[in-house]
């Protein structure tokens, strides 16, 4: 004999009065007097309602017609339940006493882990059950689900628990432990939350700029929580954390601020996850470093001048307005990122005199002037001729020159004291 049906509590329609009506497809338990027990003999599932089953405000089914399909090994059967009639106990699916079973408080686990839902119960409790919102999990030993990450955990006089393993985003929700007494029935409710640790979903591409444009940078980030957004430049002078948020604006940008950016993304589930986003700012050159320098007759002699430029540079060489090749008899041009050596294997007098560099890239040039001159060596101090003079379209500098005095004879030098 059909005891009592029990609906999921998502089952339960609009209540309208002191009925509710129940037209669609739900989960339901249903229980048997048969059983000594008390245990359930089947298990029911997607009843199609053909008319409308009529609820009273305590819960207890009223009135109405329903079709339902079971199986007991390879044996099917259907009910057919009278209008008019009502089960002899009935079961309501909104809880009663709220302080059994006892409240239980929401269970926090990360994405990945197993999730434990206890529900204690007591010698009073006749029949069990877990719920996640329309769908049954477990009634008493018998498993209704067919994910395998949900098994029984206990089922003992004084626990009803079951674990989820390897939780995911979508089995966060409420779940239901639905319990019968010898006189009423109850529920208590628990919500699953899962914690997800931060993702680095979106992120600008390394970006080059000419120096004096505005940047934009953009970092998306998932989890639960919601992560936290900052943003740094990976650099020596840096100090601390130069935006807070998802996006970083940068309005007029310097060569200075060329470099790595990173994002970082972190919401205390795990550890925070970085990603980098690599800044260049385009220059024109600009000479750091151009020396004048003397070299005696039939000795080797290097000319140097260097250039910071993004990109980089490229070097030339010049003697009186005459350009100099590479490979010219006597000479090599050697030509690298930041510098440019210009090198004399055997000096001649032809070779002293005044040589200009000039650097350039598709941003802009400059150049710098410096003289090879020949060095005369004395007892104590050579004479040096004048400093290089370096000029372009990014300003100018100026070394100045300066003679020593070529040293005296000995005899001089010993009238002086």
């Amino acid at each position: 004999m059909l005891h009592e049906l029990q609906a999921a509590p998502a089952c339960a329609g609009a209540w309208l009065g002191q009925a509710a009506v129940l037209a669609r497809r739900c989960s339901w338990l249903c229980w048997s007097a048969a059983s000594p027990r008390g245990e359930d003999i089947s298990k029911v599932s997607d009843i199609s309602f053909h008319s409308s089953l009529r609820q009273s405000w305590s819960g207890f089914l009223k009135a109405g017609d329903w079709d339902m399909q079971r199986e007991v090994g390879r044996r099917r059967g259907r009910w057919h339940r009278e209008r008019g009639t009502r089960s002899s106990t009935g079961v309501p699916v909104r809880s009663g006493d709220a302080t059994f079973p006892k409240a239980m408080d929401n269970v926090t686990v990360r994405q990945g882990e197993s999730a434990t839902l206890r529900c204690s119960v007591d010698n009073r409790v006749t029949r069990v059950a877990w719920l996640n919102r329309s769908s049954i999990l477990y009634a008493g030993n018998d498993k209704w689900c067919l994910d395998p990450r949900v098994v029984l955990l206990a089922n003992t006089k004084t626990q009803y628990s079951i674990q989820i393993h390897d939780v995911d985003v979508y089995d966060e929700g409420p779940y239901t432990c639905s319990v019968q007494t010898d006189n009423h029935p109850k529920t208590s409710r628990v919500h699953l939350i899962v914690q997800v640790s931060p993702k680095i979903t979106e992120i600008s591409s390394d970006i080059s700029i000419n120096e004096g444009g505005n940047v934009s940078l953009t970092c998306i980030a998932t989890g639960r929580p919601d992560p936290t957004i900052t943003w740094r430049h990976i650099s020596p002078k840096a100090v601390g954390f130069i935006s807070e948020d998802e996006y970083l604006e940068i309005t007029g940008i310097t060569r200075e601020q060329s470099g790595e950016y990173e994002c970082s993304a972190s919401n205390d589930v795990a550890a925070p996850v970085v990603q980098r986003v690599k800044v260049t700012v385009n220059y024109p050159p600009y000479i750091s470093d151009a020396k004048s320098t003397g070299v005696p007759v039939g000795q080797k002699g290097i000319l140097l001048c260097e250039a910071s430029a993004v990109p980089s540079a490229n070097f030339q060489w010049y003697k009186d307005d005459k350009r100099l090749a590479e490979g010219q008899k006597g000479l090599k041009v050697e030509n690298k990122a930041f510098f440019s050596r210009l090198t004399f294997f055997n000096v001649s007098e032809q070779d002293y005199g005044n040589y200009t560099c000039v650097a350039s890239n598709q941003l802009g040039n400059t150049n710098a002037s410096m003289i090879l001159y020949e060095e005369t060596t004395t007892a104590l101090t050579p004479w040096k001729g004048p400093g290089a003079v370096h000029d372009g379209n990014n300003g100018a500098w100026r070394r100045g020159g300066c003679a020593w005095l070529l040293a005296l004879p000995l005899a001089q030098l010993a009238r002086l004291f």
